[in-house]
């Protein structure tokens, strides 16, 4: 019994020595440190590094021009409100493939996932550097005083959740990386409950934060505010998601090249051409919404108004004319035009949150909210933050169809043996 012991012990410990120098060797940087992108993005974070301990130290005023009037500006409306539409194409894909069956998509799913989940830990993170007393932040988790009615309790909860799920969902890749194939199975048979609880928090989440605003109603301008204001949110998440899962795709594809797997090498263009005409289909329908919001209000005066010009760009510009260039692309195969109207889409996107949550917010106060040079600086930093994260997950885990970099085989019932008669 003690030489089965030490044994075991033995095993046990030249496991967790096998382990350390893994990750040892994992946490290396893999290429050249000194590059182009490192430089820049390293630069801003430093910067933001600065900017922070001065917002910590001395609060939010020396950074930002928050105030009063003006409690939630650009951190809010595009670190969150914009962040969280751009990371739809998370419930939108594994829906298609897990509830829908269309495996065409399968090979992106890992990645959009890994997208996703990134997304709303940095996003939901920066929420921390809002808040005045960020150590309050399980206010609205608790209810801020049982206050358990609140929409924005209701988006705290799901956000908190709905990263639970996607951390489920993405955690085969990371047992693959360690190379637990026992515990890898298990995740795996959680991963059809966790995509479908997911997607109802998706579904729930983004139209809160939509309603969020419903009481606002006198604070938005009636060129963006609705009482349909979750759907048309909900709405544009979708095309949103896919625009971002076709836009950060084409990057991957090219930047991760020698990551990428036989099945999304050879299906990637037809997966951007399918992507492209559910994109056009769902953009159509919130056009045609969003006329029968406009008719309904009433709201043809405000159109000969500078913010009616505006808004004529957000809607013509960019939402009917990327509609019709995803349309076109789809035809034609055109991956250029496709790729194209993505980017015009995802400007829209930012423009529509920026619209409901700053530029048409009080749109009639004297003294107007316009975000520090700061502000733009910290989410730019945020958003290096992530893509270092990124970079760092998919040159190591099988996320784009690759199995190379596994750290090993799970012991063979011989070795375990060999090792116990030690």
């Amino acid at each position: 019994m003690m030489a089965a012991s030490q044994s075991r012990r033995a095993l046990v410990a030249a496991e967790l020595r096998r382990f350390g120098t893994f990750m040892l060797r994992e946490l290396k940087p893999k290429g050249s440190v000194l590059t182009p992108f490192n430089v820049i993005s390293g630069a801003i974070m430093l910067v933001a590094a600065v900017l922070l301990t001065i917002r910590f130290a001395r609060g939010l005023g020396a950074i930002t021009n928050l105030s009063q009037d003006y409690p939630w500006g650009f951190w809010i409306g595009f670190d969150v409100i914009t962040g969280v539409a751009f990371a739809g194409g998370a419930y939108v894909l594994t829906f298609m493939v897990y509830i829908l069956g269309q495996e065409k998509y399968h090979p992106i799913v890992r990645v959009t996932v890994l997208n996703g989940f990134l997304a709303y830990v940095f996003y939901a993170g920066a929420l921390l550097l809002d808040l005045g007393r960020p150590w309050r932040v399980i206010n609205p988790i608790i209810g801020n005083s049982f206050g358990v009615s609140s929409v924005l309790f209701l988006v705290a909860w799901h956000f908190m959740l709905y990263m639970m799920a996607e951390f489920v969902e993405f955690s085969p890749a990371v047992a693959e990386w360690l190379g637990w194939h026992r515990v890898r199975r298990f995740l795996a048979g959680l991963t059809l409950g966790a995509v479908i609880f997911g997607i109802t928090l998706s579904l729930l989440h983004q139209s809160g934060l939509g309603a969020l605003y419903l009481m606002a109603r006198d604070k938005v301008h009636p060129l963006w505010y609705s009482e349909f204001i979750p759907i048309l949110f909900l709405m544009s998440s979708i095309f949103a998601g896919l625009s971002m899962v076709i836009f950060e795709g084409t990057i991957t594809h090219k930047v991760f090249r020698h990551r990428v797997g036989a099945a999304l090498h050879a299906s990637h263009d037809d997966i951007v051409v399918g992507l492209a005409r559910i994109a056009a289909g769902t953009m159509f329908v919130y056009l045609f919404l969003q006329l029968l919001v406009f008719v309904h209000g009433q709201r043809w005066s405000y159109l000969g108004t500078g913010l009616g010009a505006w808004y004529l760009l957000e809607m013509v510009g960019l939402v009917a004319l990327p509609a019709a260039l995803f349309i076109q692309g789809y035809r034609g195969r055109d991956l250029r035009v496709i790729r194209t109207a993505a980017v015009l889409t995802l400007l829209g996107i930012v423009l529509n949150r920026l619209n409901v949550s700053v530029i048409g917010f009080k749109w009639y106060a004297p003294v107007r909210y316009v975000p520090t040079w700061m502000e733009i600086e910290v989410t730019l930093a945020v958003i290096a933050a992530e893509l270092w994260v990124f970079r760092w997950v998919v040159n190591r885990m099988p996320v784009l169809g690759t199995a190379v970099g596994l750290v090993r085989e799970e012991p063979s019932r011989e070795a375990r043996a060999g090792v116990l008669a030690a």
